[in-house]
């Protein structure tokens, strides 16, 4: 038995069934979410920016799983905040057999990027989750995946201790694009873990089309 099995047990977080942090049971109970607009927050077919709310800059689209409640929510603020590294592995594989009802929308042939941390805060923690879970998610679906395009430049206060504009506020000029990369492709896919008001994925967005992205989707576990 190794560490990890004596520290965080394989059991799920949810019901204790042994064998899966997450089991089967669980993960069906947590509905996925109507997709919507990014810009306007209403319906959407396929998860598409609505015609007469995209501009220049703003993603093409946004697609979340699951809602943010029951084993899910567990798993991510586990793998967040209780540094539970092999929850990733599970929570990737799920994603992936999900993600067959949106490829019709999502851009084909894209490269994934994962949100970046800090690299101060990064390093306390020991590693970015949605790195962890963008990999697996990327290897599984035979995309490419970049972790070196968008850098973070501050330390600023988490998204989650805010509300609203405040959000907005928080992250607006949040992350550059690295000088000594080019875009290598025309089509990406920001990843992150959990979408409220999607402030972070939209500035994110941002830095790529200025930079000579022309597709620009958003893809989160939860919402």
């Amino acid at each position: 038995m190794g560490l990890i099995d004596v520290i965080f047990p394989r059991s799920c977080l949810s019901c204790g069934r042994q064998g899966r942090y997450i089991c089967d049971s669980c993960i069906k109970k947590v509905p996925s979410p109507k997709l919507v607009c990014p810009e306007c927050q209403r319906p959407s077919i396929d998860g598409f920016t609505h015609v007469k709310c995209k501009k220049a800059l703003s993603l093409d689209g946004i697609i979340s799983i699951w809602y943010y409640q029951g084993v899910v929510r567990t798993a991510l603020l586990k793998l967040k905040y209780a540094y539970a590294r092999e929850i990733s592995k599970e929570i990737a594989e799920y994603t992936r057999s999900q993600l067959d009802k949106y490829t019709i929308a999502l851009p084909k042939d894209p490269i994934l990027i994962p949100i970046p941390l800090y690299f101060l805060k990064e390093n306390l923690r020991g590693f970015n989750q949605t790195k962890l879970l963008g990999e697996v998610i990327a290897r599984k679906q035979g995309w490419k995946f970049i972790t070196v395009l968008l850098l973070r430049k501050r330390f600023g206060r988490s998204q989650t201790e805010l509300k609203g504009e405040d959000r907005k506020e928080n992250i607006k000029g949040v992350f550059a694009f690295n000088p000594i990369y080019k875009l290598p492709a025309s089509s990406y896919i920001l990843f992150d873990d959990v979408y409220t008001t999607g402030s972070t994925l939209k500035e994110a967005a941002k830095v790529l089309k200025r930079n000579g992205a022309k597709v620009v989707w958003g893809l989160t576990i939860a919402r």
